[in-house]
């Protein structure tokens, strides 16, 4: 039997939800696997680094995040990176490379059906 984790961050838990109730009503598979990512021990959690994005995502592309964000590289490509949580220099260099980040939330009340989303971790 599975081991259920208790999640003590309320804005992670209203997160979990909102993508699991997501998942069911506009029959959004990715929203789930956003949640089941979210939804693991934070040490099988590995952060992403805006180099990373760099390497993988083309220009304009939306790309979740089920994690965090670091800052570590550089990013040339203008993308739009949702993510649960970012460092502060990650967020700077995203937006000068002339992308936007947003929370999972915000994405998912923009894109409910999860159309056009790239999930990376």
């Amino acid at each position: 039997m599975a081991r259920s984790i208790e999640k003590g961050n309320p804005e992670l838990v209203r997160t979990l939800t909102e993508l699991r109730r997501a998942t069911r009503h506009h029959d959004a598979p990715i929203w789930g696997t956003v949640a089941e990512r979210l939804n693991r021990p934070r040490h099988q959690v590995e952060p992403v680094n805006v180099g990373q994005i760099d390497r993988v995502a083309k220009p304009n592309e939306v790309i979740v995040v089920p994690g965090k964000l670091l800052a570590e590289g550089k990013i040339t490509k203008p993308v739009t990176i949702a993510a649960f949580h970012y460092s502060a220099e990650a967020r700077a260099k995203v937006r000068a490379a002339g992308g936007s980040t947003l929370s999972i939330e915000e994405l998912l009340k923009s894109r409910p059906k999860g159309a056009g989303v790239r999930v990376l971790a």
